[in-house]
């Protein structure tokens, strides 16, 4: 098994205001339940590379330490993000969807029945920080598990346990080819806190978002995904079609905006201008999510 360290170190600093990945969640104690009521992701994909930005508000019913678990088809570069990205895409989104509308013309498929509607509002609540992250090279679930428990009892954790929901989620993604697993320690308690913005890029065939991998967590999410592509997309092989809720009529972005949200993604797509950009909506249990958004 293969491991890189990266660390990320991160301010705590007060945030008010309200908010949108995803990953498994192994709580320090095993009296404690997560949960993550809003998770939010933009994903740019040029066809073969992926960048996600990712951040979820999450709380516990007793305060722990969470190592959060997330699986990726090959091996990520990892760097900090900018959460306050979601808030400006949101908005310029909004912006264009408000101006007077074009003369009417053929819908892309899954667009709304009506006219465009706004993509939200994007709030933030407390911000949390003090990432440290690990990327791990996993051959086998055994692996995996020797990992995190090895992990857990560094960080002082007496007879680590990991339930097994996880351990056969795990295998199932091994089983898969997805082999490269992103840890993250944070720290929760029972007030709902956003936490910061984390930057994964890493080749892919699809697009990909994982969604599999919070069965374990409790209660109902609303995932929303800022989705940037250079054409619309129609072939879903995970998750099917008619649980992604398109909330607005795509809109076009320019190089020149998106480098104003995200540099990395317009280098990624070659600045390229008529970008697509929309939010995608998964929302219901978290035990119901049995796959992967995948996307061709």
């Amino acid at each position: 098994m293969k491991k890189i360290s990266v660390f990320l170190i991160l301010f705590l600093l007060p945030w008010t205001s309200n908010l949108f990945a995803d990953r498994c969640p192994i709580p320090f104690r095993r009296d404690v339940q997560i949960f993550e009521p809003n998770q939010r992701a933009m994903i740019a994909w040029s066809g073969s590379e992926e960048i996600l930005l990712l951040s979820t508000d999450m709380r516990a019913s007793k305060p722990t330490q969470v190592l959060e678990v997330l699986p990726l088809p090959t091996e990520p570069k990892v760097k900090k993000g900018d959460v306050d990205t979601f808030r400006r895409a949101t908005a310029l989104i909004n912006s264009k969807i408000r101006r007077p509308p074009m003369p009417a013309r053929s819908k892309a498929p899954g667009a709304p029945p009506t006219g465009a509607r706004p993509a939200g509002e994007v709030t933030f609540h407390k911000k949390i920080g003090a990432h440290d992250v690990s990327v791990t090279h996993v051959l086998n679930t055994k692996g995996f598990i020797a990992w995190v428990e090895n992990y857990l009892k560094s960080a002082g954790v007496k007879n680590p346990h990991i339930p097994e929901a996880n351990k056969k989620v795990i295998g199932e993604y091994l089983a898969s080819g997805f082999t490269w697993f992103v840890f993250d320690v944070v720290s929760l308690d029972e007030v709902l806190s956003t936490g910061e913005a984390i930057q994964y890029t890493f080749k892919t065939k699809f697009l990909y978002y994982p969604m599999k991998v919070t069965q374990m967590v409790e209660g109902y999410t609303n995932v929303d995904l800022l989705i940037l592509t250079p054409k619309l997309l129609d072939t879903f092989t995970g998750l099917p079609s008619q649980v992604v809720k398109l909330r607005h009529e795509p809109v076009s972005i320019s190089s020149r905006e998106l480098r104003s949200l995200n540099p990395d993604m317009d280098a990624l797509l070659e600045h390229r201008e008529d970008m697509k950009l929309r939010v995608w909506r998964l929302s219901g249990l978290m035990s119901s999510f049995k796959e992967d958004l995948i996307v061709r």
